[in-house]
């Protein structure tokens, strides 16, 4: 059973496939332009055309519900939208004049962990393929996006050790380069071992097994 948190998206893989996202998840600071005081934009969650976030200027924090269009989140009078899912670019309009600020993406604490990345193989023996994303690791919660039989489910997992079980599947590694996925469909389970790709040179690079 899937472990629903706070920070859980929902995004459909069609609104992924196109707009990439759950590339604006995340905590972003950075500095308005012109007076260069800083400035914070926190996406919690993505749950189809909702966004919970978190607004900090001026030294205090607003928390609401923004509104998905594509690949932009408004709020208020604020709009933000991410290229490439480092950069954020936040743009401020009132009937008094307009503002912008370039803010980065802030990386999550343990990341640096063995499972962090993303992993994928086929299994001749059972004729399947999977692949597992590992885009976050906080605490005990990790941020996934995972493919089995062409499904691609994103939500938050539970970390144990070398393992994170998400849903009726799970990836573990002992050595942070090869490892296996383990999931379930009804009374079945399928075991597929995979290897971690190497990093991305660009954005532009395609999962093989999705």
């Amino acid at each position: 059973m899937a472990i629903v948190t706070s920070s859980t998206s929902q995004i459909s893989p069609a609104n992924e496939r196109v707009y990439h996202q759950s590339s604006l998840v995340g905590d972003w600071k950075g500095n308005w332009a012109g007076n260069n005081q800083a400035v914070g934009f926190k996406v919690v969650n993505i749950r189809g055309a909702r966004a919970q976030i978190e607004y900090t200027h001026n030294g205090y924090t607003e928390r609401g519900i923004g509104e998905v269009n594509g690949a932009t989140i408004s709020y208020g009078n604020v709009t933000v939208g991410t290229k490439d899912g480092k950069n954020l670019v936040l743009l401020f309009s009132s009937g008094v004049g307009k503002q912008s600020a370039t803010l980065q993406k802030q990386a999550a604490p343990g990341s640096d962990s063995i499972l962090m990345g993303s992993w994928g193989g086929y299994s001749a023996d059972i004729g399947k393929s999977a692949s597992f994303r590992v885009l976050a690791i906080n605490g005990k919660e990790a941020t996934v996006s995972v493919t089995t039989d062409g499904i691609t489910r994103q939500g938050t997992g539970y970390v144990y050790r070398n393992v994170i079980m998400f849903g009726q599947s799970q990836i573990s590694t002992d050595d942070g380069q090869s490892g296996k996925i383990i999931y379930q469909v009804g009374s079945k389970s399928f075991t597929v071992p995979v290897t971690k790709y190497p990093p991305a040179d660009s954005s532009s690079s395609v999962d093989k097994t999705a």
